[in-house]
């Protein structure tokens, strides 16, 4: 597949995982239309699958809202895409709205007003600047409701410290101590190696990219400015960043797989946000080449979401990683959850003349196990 047909295929694969969430909700009709699928003893999944499918969707398109192109056929598309994404954000956040969605019961809503924040900071503009004031306003509320209750101990720390980084961002009060608070005990949680225990113990899972080093690098980055020891700690995040990247990278199989390992597996491709990351803010390691991070991610994209059962009969995202598999979605999966997998298309935030887009270049696995030349991987 050509570099120019592959960013094609990047477009049309978002917008089928996409359509249903945001035409619904453009509509006022996600709480009527979206199936809650979700573990057979868990009752409690329809307060916040809403949210959730919004949220993380959004977080993955945001940099293609805020930075694609203007003009053209893809041009077209961002703007209608944006349009429609404020139209949810207002009916998401509106009290009055039926698709009002839930920031203010339960412990959940703090990761998924977190994962809204997140999109807010990667497209400030199209996301938050270009809304109606009164919107604006329920926005900031939505953000703020989340302060009553405390994150766990553990990468939760990072959701209450990304509310308070965009609420900065847009120029409301913001409290350091999350901020702060979130920063040094991930500090503590470095177990070397460019990773990062999930709280005190290490987790051999994804959340390293499901969470953790996005929204580090993404808070360091907007926050470093604000405090001494902040600006300390930035380039030490940056390289560890790095270096994980490297190691997802390396993960990937000459056949688009990558190691079934840990919880929330059911996120699919969403595991790979990190490396693609760092791809979209150019901060790749020099032993990756661009388009061969494009050329691995697009073999795990193909790899997964062609395999039938995948989506409902309607279009919705089922529990699975590879087709619908049910028996994978923990007792907090549910239909809404599995939106982070948009998270993937982050590059798209990049012009179709990047260096990420230009070329064909194998990845470090499919070059190994064809033996041909690849560079000794060393720690950090």
């Amino acid at each position: 597949m050509k570099a120019s047909s592959e960013r094609e295929y990047w477009i049309a694969t978002l917008q089928k995982i996409a359509d249903p969430v945001l035409t619904s909700l453009a509509n006022k009709q996600l709480k009527l239309l979206m199936p809650v699928e979700a573990h057979p003893h868990v009752r409690d999944r329809e307060d916040y699958s809403h949210l959730e499918a919004f949220s993380r969707l959004v977080c993955g398109m945001a940099p293609w809202i805020e930075h694609g192109p203007d003009e053209g056929e893809e041009g077209l598309l961002r703007k209608r895409y944006a349009e429609l994404i404020r139209k949810g954000i207002d009916a998401a956040t509106d009290p009055q709205s039926p698709d009002y969605m839930n920031y203010s019961s339960g412990m959940q809503p703090i990761v998924d007003t977190a994962f809204f924040a997140h999109a807010i900071l990667r497209a400030p503009v199209e996301l938050f600047e270009k809304l109606e004031p009164e919107v604006k306003s329920n926005v900031v509320k939505a953000l703020k409701s989340t302060r009553d209750r405390k994150p766990f101990f553990n990468n939760w720390l990072l959701f209450s410290a990304m509310t308070e980084t965009t609420l900065m961002l847009v120029g409301e009060d913001w409290d350091p101590m999350r901020v702060d608070y979130a920063l040094k005990q991930h500090e503590q949680w470095y177990v070397g190696d460019g990773v990062y225990g999930d709280g005190p113990a290490f987790h051999a899972d994804y959340y390293n990219s499901f969470v953790i080093q996005p929204m580090l690098v993404d808070i360091i980055e907007k926050m470093s400015n604000q405090s001494g020891d902040w600006k300390e700690m930035k380039q030490p995040i940056l390289e560890r960043a790095k270096r994980f990247a490297v190691i997802q990278e390396r993960s990937i199989s000459p056949e688009g797989t990558f190691p079934i390992v840990g919880r929330s597996i059911a996120y699919r491709f969403g595991a790979f946000q990190h490396l693609a990351q760092m791809a979209l803010q150019h901060r790749l390691d020099s032993s990756l080449m661009p388009n061969q991070v494009r050329c691995a991610l697009t073999a795990v994209i193909k790899r997964l979401i062609e395999m039938p059962g995948t989506f409902d009969d309607n279009g919705w995202l089922q529990i699975g990683l590879c087709g619908h598999q049910p028996e994978l979605g923990e007792p907090y999966i549910s239909t809404g959850s599995l939106y982070l997998c948009a998270t993937v298309f982050l590059p798209l935030g990049l012009s179709e003349e990047d260096s990420f887009w230009q070329g064909e270049e194998e990845w470090t696995t499919k070059k190994a196990w064809s033996g041909k030349t690849i560079s000794i991987d060393k720690a950090l």
